[in-house]
């Protein structure tokens, strides 16, 4: 089968969804062609290492700059500027060029929904329609009510109100246009429906959840663990991580440092904001930030802890700790999408007094780390394999191919 793969930024190991899926789907076979944008150097060498694993790759340069430009053309409209962001229609012009025709368009996220709509024109051309799917990932317009009262930043609280109300009509409007629509959770689903109007039609939606690379995320007994570091991972650059960071510190991390003093902080990920950074300043807590390699972080770590205020779909950063075989420690939201049994595979508390009283219960106890840890590995290997969820789509490529035909 041949299959247009377009994300509106270029897939990674920190952009997990879709570089697994390109992953997976050339590894069964199938030809797949890439359209993504990329704004700096380090994404323009991800794009060229994308090319190891797919077909071919399409990339354009898409500076911030020009980001920043659209969303303002977006302002006195009605289009939300998560829809606009990543707009370049030099790369669908580039495409209908092209000779090769998709038996199937497969376009992610919000940001990435009007590359779908506009190629479907593109390779129609008088013949019969290509089928596209949009994978909404999550519901943005739910992730966008829960942070305009919770976002630990002003504007970020300021923006999400702004963009609410723009976007919910959008996404209620998207969810009919495309063959199929993808999210990663029921409770993903369930928010985008809540979105239409009486007059709409019943959309066909699917829930397609996210996996782990679990050749690559694994436990390492060989190093040991330290005695008492607690791990936090994420793209810190995104509201929701760094909200979620700063929480933990300023919430739940003095109630545990008042009983064992010697805990250390572990801040691992992508673009920490200055409010991160800072929290360096404490010698107990590190700001790693950027790293090639999230493993030996998660790897060496006592406990990993997720004390999610809000967020939306699966959390890849919990998936990862429990491929490690690292015993987790989450909010409700943090694991609400994931089938997992609480105080089995995971632990969870929702008060920060329970939550740190739950991490210090962990952090004295080995047997215990041991066995959730080992529980989680089980659990992701059941229910979160790349190569398993791969092959459920090419099922709604398939279906969705021969109802064309």
């Amino acid at each position: 089968m041949k299959i247009l793969f377009v994300v509106p930024y270029v897939p990674s190991l920190v952009r997990v969804r879709p570089f697994n899926l390109i992953r997976q789907l050339s590894a069964l076979g199938h030809e797949v062609m890439v359209l993504t944008t990329w704004a700096n150097e380090q994404e323009r060498e991800e794009a060229e290492q994308l090319r190891d694993h797919c077909q071919s790759v399409r990339a354009a340069f898409l500076p911030r700059r020009r980001s920043l430009w659209n969303c303002l053309l977006a302002l006195p409209t009605r289009m939300p500027m998560q829809a606009v962001y990543s707009w370049k229609s030099a790369l669908v012009k580039e495409f209908g060029r092209e000779k090769w025709r998709p038996d199937v368009i497969h376009v992610e996220h919000l940001r990435g929904a009007h590359y779908g709509l506009a190629l479907r024109s593109v390779t129609t051309n008088g013949a019969r329609p290509v089928p596209v799917v949009w994978d909404s990932v999550d519901c943005i317009t739910r992730l966008f009510r829960q942070a305009a009262s919770r976002s630990s930043t002003r504007f970020g609280r300021w923006l999400t109100r702004f963009e609410l109300s723009r976007t919910a009509r959008h996404e209620g409007w998207l969810i009919n246009q495309f063959s199929q629509v993808l999210v990663t959770s029921t409770a993903e689903k369930t928010a985008l429906l809540s979105l239409l109007t009486a007059l709409q039609n019943w959309p066909a939606i699917a829930v397609l959840p996210n996996g782990v690379d679990l050749a690559y995320f694994g436990p390492k007994p060989a190093s040991g663990r330290d005695r008492a570091t607690v791990v936090m991972s994420g793209k810190m650059s995104y509201h929701v991580n760094a909200t979620m960071v700063l929480h933990f510190v300023r919430a739940i991390l003095p109630a545990i440092w008042a009983s064992r003093p010697e805990v250390q902080l572990c801040v691992v990920g992508q673009n920490p904001p200055r409010e991160i950074r800072a929290l360096a300043q404490d010698r107990r807590i590190a700001v790693v930030g950027t790293v090639r390699d999230m493993r030996p972080y998660l790897q060496r770590a006592t406990v990993a802890v997720s004390p999610l205020t809000y967020g939306a779909g699966i959390q890849n950063k919990v998936l990862e700790a429990m491929a490690c075989g690292t015993p987790v420690v989450a909010s409700p939201q943090a694991v609400s999408a994931l089938e997992v049994r609480p105080g089995e595979d995971v632990l969870v508390s929702r008060e920060p007094a329970d939550f740190a009283d739950t991490v210090l219960n962990l952090l004295g106890d080995p047997q215990q780390q041991q066995r959730i840890g080992e529980a989680g590995r089980r659990f992701v290997e059941r229910h979160h394999r790349w190569d398993n969820i791969a092959a459920r789509l090419v099922g709604v490529y398939d279906e969705l191919v021969c109802v064309e035909r």
